[in-house]
């Protein structure tokens, strides 16, 4: 069996396979280090550009089973890709734990005003009075009560609040105090003190966040990204912190990554922007080669893959 490996992590992952494996190396750009054309696996790595993997996969044609990192793919679900009827995981899980722990960071900051406070430090006054809150009893809406999500109620109900969440099929879920279907949802828009998007980007859920959706906030709730950029509507968003709509928002995803200078998002009032960082911890590349390296010993033994991609749903 032959597996095409990024260079990133093959040695760590080499020394987990049997000595009849063969492996070709690929670096970030594409470029193999010999024949992939008889290869049956392949472990993409982070941040892989769609050239590149459109490269890889017309150097493999035999490939069955394509292994990603990364918990969004919705960007490889090309009509080719689809073509090619592959088996499809991601790395859904291992960002769980620093995403979760970035929510309650944004939602901290937020309630007990450290952005502000910070640059009362900057400009030595020593002001109080702020509108501090704490989290006892208020309401944290996750759209998208997947993994992520799950990670996030764990974490949030330690601080006593409610939590509504949502998914496609809802069902009772630990530290949820109600989950409801998928556009349900919208019905407890105006509990909200704070909506957490942490569903995939899919064909339905583009621009789910639009005006109506910030309309029906209370003014003082807080809305966080850290799904995909494209699920909010920014035009609507800058409306809504503009014209006061609601208290605030946290980005760590927008539409247009890297964010260029000249984008209005960066002077928005009341808007955090973080660069795409919330899943970052040096512990996910050790999870991700652990996912992987199981995932590798059920697909020769015939068992079930762990984070098997519905292509057609996106996730």
């Amino acid at each position: 069996m032959k597996l095409i490996l990024p260079i990133e992590v093959a040695a760590e992952i080499e020394p987990h396979l049997p000595s009849d494996t063969k492996v070709v190396l690929v670096d970030s750009d594409g470029k193999l280090d010999g024949d992939a054309s008889d290869a049956e696996i392949y472990l993409s790595w982070f941040l892989l550009k769609l050239p590149v993997l459109q490269s890889v996969l017309a150097s493999a044609p035999n490939l069955r089973w394509h292994h990603a990192p990364n918990a969004g793919v919705n960007h490889f679900l090309t009509p080719s890709y689809l073509e090619r009827d592959l088996i499809l995981t991601n790395g859904a899980g291992v960002h769980a734990i620093p995403i979760a722990e970035f929510v309650i960071a944004y939602i901290l900051s937020h309630a007990k005003q450290l952005l502000e406070l910070k640059a009362l430090q900057t400009e030595r006054r020593w002001q109080r009075g702020l509108a501090i809150q704490e989290l006892t009893d208020v309401t944290v809406l996750i759209i998208g009560a997947g993994g992520i999500g799950q990670a996030i109620a764990a974490r949030a109900k330690a601080f006593g609040t409610r939590i509504i969440g949502s998914r496609r099929q809802p069902q009772p879920l630990a530290n949820f105090d109600q989950v409801v279907g998928a556009d349900e949802w919208r019905s407890h828009l105006g509990e909200a003190d704070y909506v957490v998007i942490a569903t995939p980007l899919t064909a339905e859920t583009k621009g789910l966040i639009d005006e109506d959706v910030l309309r029906s906030l209370p003014a003082h709730a807080y809305l966080i990204n850290i799904a995909r950029g494209a699920i909010v509507d920014e035009p609507a968003l800058i409306k809504a912190l503009t014209e006061g709509w609601i208290a605030g928002a946290a980005l760590d995803t927008v539409i247009n990554e890297p964010l260029t200078p000249e984008s209005p998002l960066w002077t928005v009032p009341n808007l955090f922007i973080t660069p795409h960082c919330s899943g970052h911890s040096p512990k996910v590349k050790q999870r991700s080669i652990e996912l992987f390296i199981d995932n590798f010993h059920r697909y020769i033994t015939g068992q079930p893959l762990r984070n098997v991609v519905d292509q057609q749903a996106g996730y």
